[in-house]
């Protein structure tokens, strides 16, 4: 199964065509490609709603099951991903708020 064309977009780096779906562990927004393909490793299925959903395909549970396609995450096949997050090159946050002399307990 394919998935139709009302849920086909393209990727805003690399134009290629992908689908949006949920993820069903915590229902966030996972771009997958569009085409499918028997390396991916994910399983992709139109909910009732017409809401695509996706799974992971683990050796738990592998098979594919009627209405589902497997597919790749497009984070994995993008040629244009995004650029790595620069660092501040210390490796530490610089600290704010913090006491400028040790804190002292109550005394009785």
């Amino acid at each position: 199964m394919k998935p139709s064309r009302a849920h086909i977009t393209n990727c805003r780096r690399c134009h290629a065509r992908i689908c949006w779906a949920l993820t069903t562990a915590n229902g966030r927004r996972q771009p997958v490609d569009a085409e499918p393909t028997a390396e991916g490793n994910l399983a992709v299925m139109q909910g009732a709603d017409g809401v695509l959903y996706v799974r992971s395909v683990t050796v738990a549970r592998p098979e594919i099951r009627p209405g589902e396609w497997q597919a790749m995450p497009h984070h994995a096949t993008c040629l244009a991903p995004p650029p790595p997050r620069r660092s501040s090159g210390t490796g530490q946050r610089a600290r704010s708020g913090v006491r400028p002399v040790p804190w002292q307990g109550r005394q009785p």
